[in-house]
């Protein structure tokens, strides 16, 4: 337990939940859009339980690529770990802000601090082989082109266009943890591990450097959890439950299920790898690592998720 808190708890709040709800990252629909998302966060937070909180960065990174672009030609592009750097703080202060609001109307306080965080992986990975995960807006062949001579990375992706394809490698452990278990034991609520941290790895010398990659902000999520021995790991997405079968005439939502069973139907190919997968996958390994309650539903059910009663439970 934390001074002045309870259970440990890790909220991971979808790149989507910061965008508005036609998916606009202009900075008024972004503070808009985490000011909602917060909402149950701040009834957890009321009551005390010790919250660390992570969250996507997609939309915000896609944002920052298009400016590279478009002004390649005035100031060098930056690279994309550094991408992740500054959207893991500008989303940090908009949650910062809206929860201290929300607390505020509660008649409670609480400190809330942003640490940004790395996340190392290995130089070696097969990742960073055969680049896969897509980031960024599409964009026309040549465009493309321009970008493929500077070393990037891009696929063609039919009708729609071309998309820039970056590594996205296995964490390995979320490094400045430490930072945020000190802050949870003054009783803060802790916002770290945006967009899955920034990618570093380390180099012979044991120095770190950042690297051109992505990592999945749910398999950080569970990472971070477990090295911080929290109680429960919430995904919030967009969508109540988890569906087995999903968009087959007999799909049906998952409410309460085990590790072991996530694994017989992930094998079975009833979870997205693109999307649902990596959530699922989050989920069994923070439970099966000792986690005592995993879930996923939507953002207005996390205080219920938090509690067992709304979602998809992952309960051993």
């Amino acid at each position: 337990m934390d001074s002045g808190t309870g259970e440990r708890v890790v909220i991971a709040l979808g790149g989507n939940a910061m965008t508005g709800p036609d998916g606009s990252a202009a900075p008024r629909e972004q503070a808009a859009a985490v000011a909602r998302a917060v909402e149950q966060v701040a009834d957890l937070a009321a009551a005390g339980a010790g919250l660390v909180l992570t969250h996507g960065n997609g939309p915000q990174v896609g944002n920052l690529l298009i400016k590279n672009q478009l002004a390649a030609d005035v100031v060098p592009p930056v690279p994309l770990d550094w991408c992740g750097a500054q959207t893991q703080a500008t989303l940090g202060v908009l949650i910062m802000n809206a929860l201290e609001r929300s607390l505020a109307a509660r008649g409670a306080r609480r400190p809330v601090a942003t640490v940004v965080t790395r996340t190392l992986v290995d130089a070696a990975d097969r990742a960073f082989t055969d680049p896969a995960k897509p980031v960024g807006r599409y964009f026309p062949a040549a465009e493309a082109r321009r970008f493929m001579a500077i070393g990037q990375s891009w696929r063609a992706f039919g009708e729609r266009g071309w998309r820039r394809v970056v590594a996205s490698p296995e964490p390995l452990e979320v490094l400045d943890a430490g930072a945020a278990e000190a802050l949870l034991a003054t009783g803060h609520v802790v916002v770290c591990a945006g967009g899955g941290g920034v990618p570093v790895v380390r180099d012979g010398d044991g120095g770190l450097r950042g690297v051109e990659a992505v990592v999945d902000k749910d398999l950080a999520a569970q990472l971070l959890a477990r090295r911080l021995g929290a109680a429960t790991l919430v995904i919030a997405t967009d969508v109540p439950n988890v569906e087995v079968g999903f968009g087959t005439p007999g799909a049906r939502p998952l409410h309460r299920t085990t590790s072991a069973e996530l694994g017989l139907l992930a094998a079975a190919g009833h979870f997205a790898g693109g999307s649902m997968g990596p959530k699922v996958e989050a989920l069994r390994r923070f439970v099966a690592g000792g986690g005592r309650r995993a879930a996923i539903t939507s953002l207005d059910r996390i205080a219920d998720a938090v509690r067992g009663k709304a979602g998809t439970i992952i309960e051993e």
